[in-house]
C-alpha cells in the first residue's frame, strides 16, 4: 500500500512537472509571437507614407520639404502615384545599398526608403532613370505596385507626379514589365546613343504584361518603379512612365478600395499575422486541449476512488 501511494505521488508530481514545463515553453512561444507581431507593427509604421504627410512640398503645415532635406540632403525629389498609397521622398546616394535599410530621414529602418539609382543623374534628364522601393505588405512602400499587375487597376492608375528641381512634373504610365533581377538590360540604367534607347524601348514594349497608349521615343525620359515580387523568387515587377511637363490631377489619400478588395480588412490584416504569432496562438489551443482533457480524467479517477 505504502509503495502504491507513493507511486502515485510520483506519478502527480510528473504530471505536474510537465504541466509546468509545458506551460513555460507556451509561454515563451506566445512572447516570442506577440513580440513578432509588435515588431512588424514597427517596421510598417515606419513604411507609412503617413509619416512624411507634413514634408510633402506642396504642404501649407508642418516642417516642409526644405525641413526634410535639413534632416537629410540626400533627399532630392518626391514621388506620387496618382490614388495610390505610393506617396513618398526620393533619396540618392553614391550606393544602390545605403537606402535598402535607411529611411529618408537618414534613420535606420528595415523598410529602408525610395531611392533613384546611384548611376543616374537626380535631375532626371538620363533616358531612363530607375526607382527602387520595397514591397511591402499593406501597400507600403512599392508594395502597391503588384497591383498594376491586374489590368483593371493598371488601366484605372495611368497618373502620376515627380517633383524635383523646385516644380512638379507629370507621369504618365505606359507599360508594366514583370521580369526577374538578372535582367541586365531593363535594369541598366542612364542607357546612352540613340540606337540603344530605341533598343530599350523596344524591349519595354516587347516585353510588357499590359501597355497604354502613351507616344514615346527614344528622345523623352522615362521613369521606372522597380520592387520585388512576392510570388516569384528574384522577380521584379517594373513599371515605366514617361516623364512630362504636363500636370495630372493628384489624389494624394490612401487607397481605401485597394485596400478592402478581395478581403475585409480585419481578414486580410489576420492573414497577414506573422507565423511566430500562428504558432503561439497553436501551441494554445493544445495546451488548452491537454489541460481539458486532463481535468476529465482526474475527475474520472475521483469518481473511481470513491
Amino acid at each position: 500500500m505504502t509503495l502504491e501511494i507513493h507511486g502515485c505521488k510520483a506519478v502527480r508530481a510528473i504530471d505536474r512537472a510537465t504541466d509546468i514545463a509545458l506551460e513555460i515553453i507556451l509561454c515563451v512561444a506566445l512572447l516570442i509571437g506577440l513580440y513578432s507581431l509588435w515588431d512588424s507593427k514597427q517596421v510598417y509604421q515606419a513604411a507609412d507614407a503617413a509619416n512624411y504627410v507634413a514634408y510633402r512640398p506642396d504642404g501649407d503645415e508642418g516642417l516642409g520639404f526644405a525641413e526634410l532635406r535639413r534632416l537629410n540632403p540626400e533627399v532630392f525629389a518626391w514621388l506620387t502615384v496618382n490614388d495610390t498609397p505610393i506617396d513618398y521622398p526620393i533619396t540618392q546616394a553614391d550606393n544602390n545599398e545605403k537606402y535598402i535599410n535607411t529611411n529618408a530621414k537618414g534613420e535606420y529602418t528595415l523598410s529602408g526608403s525610395i531611392f533613384l539609382d546611384y548611376r543616374n543623374s537626380p535631375d532626371f534628364d538620363d533616358f531612363n532613370s530607375i526607382l527602387y522601393g520595397h514591397h511591402m505588405e499593406k501597400k507600403k512602400m512599392f508594395g502597391a505596385l503588384s497591383d498594376f499587375a491586374d489590368r483593371a487597376y493598371f488601366d484605372a492608375h495611368p497618373y502620376g507626379n515627380l517633383y524635383f528641381g523646385g516644380k512638379d512634373h507629370g507621369i504618365d504610365f505606359f507599360a508594366l514589365v514583370l521580369t526577374d533581377a538578372y535582367d541586365s538590360m531593363l535594369f541598366s540604367p542612364a542607357v546612352a546613343g540613340e540606337d540603344a534607347r530605341q533598343a530599350y524601348l523596344d524591349s519595354i514594349l516587347t516585353r510588357a504584361t499590359w501597355t497604354r497608349d502613351v507616344p514615346v521615343t527614344a528622345e523623352d525620359q522615362i521613369i521606372v518603379l522597380s520592387t520585388c515580387t512576392s510570388d516569384v523568387t528574384n522577380g521584379r515587377y517594373m513599371l515605366f512612365g514617361k516623364l512630362s511637363d504636363e500636370l495630372h490631377p493628384q489624389e494624394r489619400k490612401t487607397n481605401a478600395v485597394v485596400l478592402g478588395t478581395r478581403l475585409g480588412p480585419q481578414l486580410r490584416g489576420l492573414t497577414r499575422l506573422p507565423v511566430a504569432v500562428w504558432l503561439g496562438l497553436l501551441a494554445l489551443l493544445i495546451w488548452l486541449l491537454v489541460r481539458v482533457e486532463r481535468n476529465i480524467d482526474r475527475n474520472r479517477s475521483k469518481k473511481k476512488g470513491r
